[in-house]
């Protein structure tokens, strides 16, 4: 029996009922929402859409954010970070330091976006870097890191 469903289904598809082939992790996507992309305080939860009472965003332990969409766009730069759903640890660009927020666009792993994996499940958050405003809205795209390195039952 498989960890996942996904993973025996990549694993089942391409043939291999051994646990030889590496069956990785899936790509994801996460709606997020920004009210006001200067906010007041470091580590302004991110909503997941711009519905009065949406709910924060939060993503699991071991993931890892490969992009960030930015649709809907509000002017500036600002951080991405991540707080600790548990633990309440902080860091403000965790996820992305300056991030531009006054175009369109999708910024990947790099300079501007980590690659780092959360270490426990945690709350995006909001941090404005330099004169960040306006609304912002996009999609986080990203996966989990696989503990079990690919060696899940068939």
């Amino acid at each position: 029996m498989a960890l996942s469903t996904t993973q025996s289904i990549w694993r089942s598809g391409g043939g291999d009922q051994t646990r030889t082939a590496y069956c990785g992790s899936g790509l994801m996507a996460a709606q997020f929402y920004i009210a006001d992309a200067s906010p007041a305080t470091a580590g302004t939860n991110v909503a997941v859409s711009s519905v009065a009472g949406a709910p924060a965003l939060i993503l699991p332990s071991g993931a890892v954010i490969v992009s960030i969409s930015v649709t809907d766009a509000g002017a500036g730069t600002c951080d991405i970070g991540a707080t600790g759903y548990t633990s309440g640890t902080a860091d403000n660009d965790f996820f992305a330091s300056a991030l531009s927020v006054a175009a369109v666009g999708t910024t990947s792993i790099g300079s501007v976006v980590t690659g780092a994996p959360l270490t426990e499940m945690s709350y995006v958050t909001v941090t404005d870097n330099t004169s960040a405003s306006g609304t912002v809205a996009g999609v986080i795209t990203y996966f989990v890191t696989d503990p079990l390195v690919g060696q899940q039952n068939v």
